[in-house]
C-alpha cells in the first residue's frame, strides 16, 4: 500500500462518532440500544427553518452562494450577536461554515502551524486538539479539576503560556463537563491575549444551553479586550437543533476572515444554500423553541443526576450548560476489576446493552460522558440498566 501522509499519524479518530457508528450498527442489525452518546439534540429542527428550506427549495434557490455566505445570513448572524452580546461585525469579519467544527478547523488552519504552542482545557471536545495537530502546532492542555467542578481559571491557562504559545482555545459551555466559563476568568484570559497578540479562539456552539442567568458575554469581552486578536466560532446546530444541516459561522477580525474563506474556497466552498435560508430563519426567527429546549434539559439533567448518584461510586457535578453529564466511574472501576473507562464502556454496551463515551477521548481517563439529549423514558431505563451493570460487576452492592 502506498505511504500515507505523515499527519495522519498524529491525530486519532472522532471517539464521539465512533460511539454513533457503533449504535447504528447494532440498531441495524435488529439489537435495541439505549444511545447516551449522541451529541446531538433530540429535537425537531425548529419549524421556521423548516418552513424556510422548504420555500427556498420552490424558490429554485439552489445554486453556489458567496463561498463566505449568503449576504442576508451574515446579516443575521451580525444581528444576532449585536442584540445577544452588544458588539459589532462587518460583513467581511464574519464567514458562513459547513458547522461550528469547520469554522473551528479553517481558524486553526489558518493562524498555526509548526513550532506553534495552542493552549485548550481538558476535559475537552476531542476535535480541539486533533485540529490543532492536523494544522501542524502542538497542543497544550491544561487540567480542569473534577473537584474544582471542571471550572476554566485563567491562572491556571497563563501560567502555560510561553514564548511559542500562539494561541488559546476556549469551550463554554463545555463539551464534555457542561462547564461555564465566569467572565472575571476570561477577560483576564482575553486581556493578557490582547496584550501579548495571542490568539483567543471561543467556542460558542452551546452558548444557548445556560441553565442559570449568569452574565456569559464572552464576545463582548473580545470585544473590549482583544478585538484584533478574537475569533468567537459559532454554530446552529444545538440551539436550534439543526446538526445534520451542517452550519457554523466564524467572526473575527478581517484578515483572518479573509484566510479562512481563502481555506474554504478550496475544500467546501458555499454551506448549502438551503440550509443557508433555513438558518436566517432560525436566528431571526422567536427564542421560545429554544427555551422549551432548555427547560427540558434542566428537568432531564435533574433526574438523570439523581438516578446516577443514587449510587455514591457514581461522583458528578450538575453542569451549568449543554446536555451532557461528565461521570467520575473511577470507583466502580477499582470495584469491578474493569481497567479503563473504554474497557467499561464495551462492557455496557455489550451487556446491558447501553451506549456511552468513555472519557479517554476527552483527555480523562476514568470518567464517561453521558447525553441526556434523549427521552426521560430512555433515561430512566439506560439508568437502572448502568447501575444494575454495576452491582452485578461489584463486590459491593449499591445504595438504592
Amino acid at each position: 500500500m502506498a505511504r500515507l501522509a505523515e499527519r495522519i499519524r498524529r491525530i486519532s479518530g472522532s471517539t464521539t462518532q465512533a460511539v454513533t457508528t457503533t449504535v447504528d450498527r447494532l440498531r441495524r442489525s435488529g439489537v435495541k440500544v439505549i444511545d447516551f452518546g449522541a451529541g446531538e439534540p433530540d429535537f425537531p429542527t425548529v419549524e421556521v427553518a423548516k418552513a424556510a428550506a422548504h420555500q427556498a427549495i420552490d424558490a429554485n434557490f439552489t445554486k453556489y452562494t458567496p463561498n463566505a455566505g449568503a449576504a442576508d445570513l451574515k446579516a443575521a448572524i451580525a444581528d444576532r450577536y449585536r442584540v445577544d452580546y452588544g458588539v459589532e461585525y462587518r460583513d467581511s469579519e464574519i464567514i458562513v461554515n459547513a458547522g461550528g467544527k469547520q469554522a473551528l478547523y479553517n481558524t486553526a488552519l489558518a493562524l498555526f502551524g509548526p513550532g506553534d504552542e495552542v493552549i485548550t482545557h481538558t476535559p475537552y471536545w476531542p476535535t480541539i486538539p486533533e485540529q490543532i495537530k492536523l494544522a501542524d502546532a502542538a497542543a497544550v492542555a491544561v487540567e480542569t479539576p473534577a473537584a474544582d467542578g471542571f471550572a476554566i481559571r485563567a491562572d491556571a491557562i497563563l501560567a502555560r503560556i510561553t514564548s511559542s504559545t500562539r494561541g488559546i482555545v476556549v469551550n463554554s459551555p463545555c463539551n464534555p463537563t457542561g462547564a461555564v466559563i465566569t467572565e472575571p476568568e476570561f477577560e483576564a484570559i482575553a486581556d493578557r491575549c490582547g496584550r501579548d497578540g495571542i490568539w483567543l479562539i471561543v467556542d460558542l456552539c452551546y452558548e444557548k444551553l445556560i441553565y442559570d442567568p449568569v452574565p456569559h458575554n464572552l464576545p463582548g469581552i473580545i470585544a473590549r479586550k482583544c478585538r484584533e486578536v478574537g475569533v468567537i466560532c459559532g454554530s446552529a446546530s444545538k440551539a436550534y437543533s439543526m446538526t445534520g444541516w451542517r452550519c457554523g459561522w466564524t467572526l473575527g477580525p478581517e484578515p483572518l476572515i479573509a484566510a479562512s474563506s481563502a481555506i474554504q474556497s478550496h475544500s467546501t466552498s458555499n454551506v448549502s444554500s438551503i440550509t443557508q435560508k433555513a438558518v436566517v430563519a432560525a436566528l431571526t426567527g422567536p427564542l421560545d423553541p429554544v427555551r422549551a429546549m432548555l427547560e427540558e434539559y434542566r428537568v432531564r439533567r435533574d433526574r438523570l443526576y439523581e438516578w446516577l448518584t443514587a449510587d455514591p461510586r457514581l461522583k458528578c457535578h450538575k453542569p451549568g450548560g449543554a446536555f451532557y453529564m461528565f461521570v467520575d466511574i473511577r470507583d466502580v472501576l477499582r470495584e469491578t476489576g474493569l481497567r479503563s473507562s473504554i474497557e467499561f464502556a464495551e462492557a455496557l454496551l455489550a451487556e446491558a446493552r447501553v451506549a456511552l463515551t468513555p472519557g479517554e477521548g476527552f483527555g480523562a481517563p476514568g470518567f464517561v460522558r453521558i447525553s441526556y439529549a434523549t427521552s426521560m423514558e430512555n433515561l430512566r431505563e439506560g439508568s437502572v440498566a448502568m447501575l444494575e451493570f454495576i452491582r452485578a460487576r461489584s463486590s459491593v452492592p449499591s445504595r438504592r
